[in-house]
């Protein structure tokens, strides 16, 4: 494939960058993200930028489905019949290397928020940048604890109509106004910037 003979004519993965776009599943108009990420990033830390890039909180479980291995946080009692692998130990620079462009990534049992994350490119760093590097998007995330699709499409109904009997409930527990169409994205370069310095202080994997 395209992106493995990329990697072979190198000398080491090190010195490249993934470009990656990640899109939430049904929910329309699209909620998606891009990316440019070290390749070295295990995949507990491309849970950590996801978390980040749609402003959410980090407050339940996630799993990541890779050529039929799902990875994540093992625990036995969670396991619900699957075996779970380390995401800490695995690592971008390996599924890139094998021509996997494709995968899947699920966060909060609760809600299942399904997302699909595509590796679109992989090319020489810029020495000049820390990575990884918030690229652009559309579409702000949902809330934490909505409800999953259903109680979403249910708060953007009661937010965007101040009419609604749930209106000014809904806002009281989001903690103000929503704009679907405003993805902030300012703020989300800031929250990868700041992965990005951690990381280059050697202080996350």
């Amino acid at each position: 494939m395209e992106l493995e003979c990329t990697l072979c004519q190198t000398d080491g993965m090190s010195e490249y960058i993934a470009r990656i776009r990640i899109a939430l599943k049904d929910i329309e108009p699209e909620i998606w993200r891009r990316a440019e990420v070290p390749l070295d990033l295990s995949l507990k830390g491309l849970h950590d930028l996801i978390q980040a890039a749609m402003a959410w909180q980090d407050y339940h479980l996630f799993e990541f489905a890779i050529d039929e291995k799902v990875y994540g946080l093992p625990d036995p009692e969670l396991d619900h019949g699957h075996k779970i692998l380390q995401a800490k130990l695995a690592r971008l620079e390996t599924f890139v290397a094998q021509g996997v462009e494709t995968s899947d990534y699920v966060y909060d049992m609760g809600d299942n928020w399904q997302h699909t994350i595509t590796v679109e490119a992989v090319e020489p760093a810029d020495a000049t940048q820390n990575y990884p590097r918030f690229v652009d998007g559309a579409r702000r995330a949902p809330p934490e604890d909505v409800g999953g699709v259903p109680g979403y499409y249910e708060f953007i109904d009661a937010v965007s109509k101040p009419r609604h009997s749930e209106h000014k409930r809904m806002l009281e527990w989001y903690g103000g106004s929503h704009d679907p169409n405003d993805i902030d994205a300012l703020k989300l370069r800031l929250r990868l910037g700041t992965i990005a310095k951690r990381r280059h202080a050697g202080k996350l994997a």
